[in-house]
């Protein structure tokens, strides 16, 4: 019977060896796996027979131990090692490495977690592993704001996403030079003159277009329904973007003013003292006759000019036969410059900025700058009891102390107008000048040194911090949060249950997972760009190699001994 139940004990010393063979084989095998996780099998007494108990000590006796003879070996278990492994940078942005504790959240027909980072990006442009799991983490509202709470599929749609941004602010620096001239005058030009069809009636801002004429000839229109106006001018050398009036039976004299007055930037809060802005001129010769007057703003940037044929109309005009006023004389220190804004939609702006030399004091002097732009939308309305500032869209002023440094700048919030455009409306834009000096110099500079927003723009790249948060470049300069990776972390992550292909789910002794941020609630951090390696140490694996063989060697050889000494007893009956 003891021969008998030795075989049994050295069977029981190969099966585990065996096993430890297997667990040995396998961590070799995939010393090379990304993020693979070795194993170590252990082993324990499988029971014993109990010949003696054992007896207590007494005064007469020492007492005995018990006598118990064991009946071979099982596996205890088999523990995995989750120690992280060495991370290898790679390169490629969509593979992932975990520096630390937990593992990526991942979803097919059902959710599962693994350390292996190797992730492609599939033909909707969603994170997946090498199996076709998608890689779970959390998105992002409209103002790119990452939204924390449900797990979604990462989405990185490269070369499709096309994202705009609308300008905030706008910097400026150089020096306006403080011994300029005061800035006086404006350009006047005037219309031809104009009288009501009956040749007697003085026209006023309520009167129709079509019942205008010139006093020579009562009988021909100047104006005709269904017609179109085209106005181009320029305004210190610069030409001014074309605006067009479309004449109605109901368009007045009036809304004609006004559209002139936005046509050139006139802003008629801004006007020179004693100007007629935007009142019609009465001229008296010939009786009753009024003229249309666009009347400039000072300085020599801010002169007014309609050169070559600035009108086009379906019918003959003279009232739009424009002249300068003989008073006209802009003149005074003045500076211009521009620069290239941007609405929600990414279309380009352009903003005209004109700097003035309002006045002097013994403790510095003044600037007035003017902001107009041929892109706002107030051009494009016409009330002539209400006339809007036409493209200008902001004003203000520049105060610099006997020194030449800015003190106070007044005004530098812009609002530019973009109604029936589809852009967000309005574009609220700030310019920054305190860069800006006022020193003693042959001429004035003014430039545009610094603008955000952007136009539209394409996603090129990407790239994940550390925090798993996942930021677009786009090929504008613009970047944007995409999402951000999630990650789940358990109390006990040696309860996992390994489904193979690198991926746990969780077990009954795991514990529920923990999704978090990467770096939150002991979560490890992201390396972007880089892959775990396996954390099977080779040299120690041969050693467990040897061992295990050694000590499978040794249970055979339990074995065939057992076996030799049954057969001797069956020769001893022979």
């Amino acid at each position: 019977m003891a021969l008998t139940s030795t075989l049994f004990t050295g069977l029981s010393g190969l099966n585990v060896n065996q096993t430890k063979l297997n667990v040995v084989g396998n961590n070799i095998a995939n010393v090379n796996t990304v993020a693979f996780k070795a194993s170590r099998a252990l082993f324990k007494p499988q029971f014993y027979v109990t010949d003696s108990g054992g007896t207590p000590a007494d005064g007469d006796f020492g007492g005995s131990n018990p006598s118990q003879r064991g009946l071979g070996a099982t596996v205890a278990t088999i523990q995995k090692d989750f120690s992280p492994g060495s991370i290898e940078p790679t390169g490629k942005a969509t593979d992932l490495a975990i520096e630390g504790d937990g593992f990526f959240v991942v979803r097919g027909t059902d959710q599962k977690y693994t350390r292996d980072g190797s992730f492609t990006l599939n033909e909707q442009n969603q994170l997946v592993t090498t199996g076709g799991e998608f890689v779970q983490g959390y998105g992002v509202d409209e103002d790119a704001n990452v939204q924390v709470g449900q797990l979604e599929s990462i989405q990185i749609p490269l070369g499709s996403l096309t994202q705009a941004e609308a300008t905030e602010s706008a910097t400026f620096e150089g020096n306006l030079n403080a011994n300029g001239l005061i800035g006086t005058g404006a350009s006047i030009l005037n219309s031809g003159v104009m009288i009501s069809s009956d040749g007697v009636t003085q026209p006023v801002n309520a009167t129709a277009l079509t019942d205008l004429r010139d006093p020579g000839d009562l009988a021909t229109p100047l104006f005709a329904a269904g017609s179109t106006l085209t106005l181009r001018g320029s305004r210190g050398g610069r030409n001014l973007p074309e605006v067009t009036f479309a004449i109605s039976g109901t368009s007045t004299l009036g809304e004609l003013q006004a559209f002139f007055n936005q046509g050139m930037a006139i802003d008629p809060s801004m006007a020179p003292a004693g100007a007629s802005i935007p009142a019609i001129a009465v001229t008296g010769d010939p009786p009753n006759t009024v003229r249309l007057r666009i009347t400039g703003h000072l300085g020599e940037e801010n002169a007014l000019a309609l050169t070559g044929t600035a009108f086009t109309n379906s019918v003959n005009s003279p009232g739009l036969a424009f002249s300068e006023d003989a008073a006209s004389n802009p003149s005074g220190e003045s500076v211009s410059t521009s620069f290239v804004a941007y609405d929600s939609l990414g279309v380009p702006l352009t903003v005209n900025v004109t700097a003035v030399l309002e006045s002097k004091s013994n403790t510095g002097n003044t600037w007035r700058f003017y902001a107009t732009s041929g892109q706002d939308t107030d051009a494009a309305v016409f009330d002539p009891l209400a006339p809007s500032a036409g493209s200008r869209i902001g004003t203000g002023t520049m105060t610099f102390d006997s020194e030449g440094k800015l003190t106070d700048s007044a005004g530098t919030s812009l609002v530019l107008d973009r109604d029936s455009t589809g852009a967000g409306t309005p574009v609220n834009m700030t310019l920054d000048f305190s860069s800006m000096t006022s020193l003693a110099s042959t001429e004035s500079n003014l430039t545009a040194t610094g603008t955000d927003g952007s136009p539209i723009g394409t996603l090129s790249a990407f790239s994940i911090g550390t925090n798993g948060i996942i930021t677009g470049m786009f090929d504008n300069g613009l970047t944007r949060t995409l999402g951000q990776v999630a990650m789940a972390s358990f109390n006990n992550p040696q309860g996992l249950q390994d489904m193979g292909g690198n991926m746990y789910m969780t077990g009954g002794n795991s514990g529920e997972p923990i999704i978090t941020s990467p770096l939150q609630l002991g979560a490890g951090a992201i390396r972007s760009g880089a892959l775990e390696l396996s954390n099977v140490d080779l040299s120690e694996e041969f050693i467990n190699l040897i061992i295990a063989s050694t000590g499978f060697s040794a249970s055979s050889r339990v074995i065939s001994t057992s076996d030799q000494l049954l057969t001797e007893l069956l020769n001893t009956s022979r």
